[in-house]
């Protein structure tokens, strides 16, 4: 399981500081999570349940007291002791623990499930975090580069190149940055709120993020037929073994069960006799069997699982067909966002190209601040746009590794 969480770990962080930082998250996650424990608890006390059904029968012992003591040729019968020990048929203990073992094994398959989800939504939440941080950062920046425009304009106010109304909606614009800026800021502390929960400490527990992440020059391999050795699959044939040991064990139970007892009378003398066998106590050996003649119950318990079996197979069958349609739409998704990715980048570059063209027709005397708002908004939206595209990457890029590693 460790070697599994360590693969997860690495695959799931392309740059060496963001894979030390997630991990780190990661970690404290799988160590701490109460539904990690929930799940660990759940199969130890499963697993605990061996020692249960490794058990006989209860020993019967019986006492009984004559009122009216019986004569015999020996004397009068005055108290009876017996015990009696039932004994399953051969092998029917053993079936009993492999069936609790395959339960365990199965429910095993819940732990390591649970890890996998969690290192998933630790992971979505550490990217919605760097993706927060990282727009605040690109607000930050636009307010300055408007603060560097709103001085152009006041200059231009005084010489008559341009109006109050430039200066005005400059600044409008960057009190709706500040605006969308507080209210990231606002959002970062609901996710950082949630990422503390996924890693079960306090709420108000600051967490760092990478600075930068950067679009991979490539995509990593991907193997779909890892995906039929995916946990949630393998729980469904865990599941079937389980019904398989059931029905072992059906057969073991149907089997007669074999007791061995002893009674033991006590006899008082007779008086006024003298032989050899006088008060002799009776001793008396005693094996019986029990035979399950009407076994009713036993044909339906197999009918039972022969169609237990069937149920499992379909609802195998119909997760796999969910995991390979979940597995095509991530990967295209992230084709998605890598196309995005670079398309930003050119609509930036153009972007850029237009600010430049406007900075020169400032030295000219010629500038237009509505055209600087509207190539601010389009820079500030492929910027956005951009974050949002890495940040789709790496959480598709974590599905991918939640259902095929």
């Amino acid at each position: 399981m460790k070697r599994i969480i360590y693969t997860l770990i690495g695959l799931l962080a392309f740059s060496v500081s963001n894979a030390q930082e997630l991990e780190t998250l990661i970690n404290v996650a799988l160590n701490n999570n109460p539904e990690i424990q929930k799940f660990e608890l759940q199969y130890k006390r499963v697993s605990e349940k061996v020692n249960e059904v490794n058990t006989i029968p209860n020993t019967e012992f019986g006492v009984g007291y004559f009122v009216s003591e019986p004569e015999t040729r020996t004397g009068a019968q005055r108290f009876k002791v017996s015990a009696k020990q039932m004994l399953p048929w051969f092998g029917t203990i053993a079936s009993r623990e492999n069936y609790v073992s395959s339960l365990a094994d199965a429910k095993y398959e819940d732990i390591v499930i649970a890890k996998r989800k969690l290192m998933v939504s630790v992971s979505q939440s550490y990217y919605n975090l760097y993706a927060n941080k990282a727009k605040q950062e690109i607000l930050s920046e636009n307010i300055k580069l408007l603060e560097t425009y709103e001085t152009l304009a006041l200059t231009s106010v005084e010489v008559g190149k341009a109006s109050a109304v430039d200066v005005l909606r400059l600044q409008m614009r960057q009190n709706e940055m500040q605006q969308l800026k507080d209210v990231l800021s606002q959002q970062f502390l609901a996710e950082q709120t949630n990422l503390n929960n996924l890693l079960n400490r306090k709420n108000d527990t600051a967490v760092t993020v990478v600075d930068s992440l950067m679009m991979p020059s490539e995509d990593f391999e991907i193997n779909s037929e890892n995906l039929a050795l995916h946990p949630e699959l393998l729980k469904f044939d865990k599941l079937y073994q389980s019904v398989e040991q059931s029905e072992l064990l059906n057969q073991k139970e149907s089997s007669p069960m074999i007791g061995f007892g002893l009674d033991y009378i006590n006899v008082s003398e007779r008086p006024d006799m003298n032989f050899s066998d006088n008060g002799k106590d009776i001793v008396m050996p005693m094996v019986s069997v029990s035979i399950p003649i009407f076994n009713k119950k036993y044909k339906s318990q197999t009918k039972q699982n022969e169609l237990q079996q069937q149920e499992i197979k379909a609802k195998k069958q119909e997760r796999l067909n969910t995991l390979e349609t979940l597995l095509s739409k991530v990967i295209n998704e992230r084709v998605s966002a890598r196309i995005s990715y670079e398309t930003q980048n050119k609509n930036l570059k153009q972007a850029k190209d237009a600010e430049d063209i406007l900075i020169k027709s400032y030295e000219t005397g010629t500038i237009d601040f509505n055209d600087v708002l509207d190539i601010q908004e389009l820079q500030l939206k492929f910027q956005m746009n951009q974050i949002e595209s890495v940040k789709t990457y790496y959480v598709q890029s974590t599905i991918i590794n939640y259902l095929i590693q």
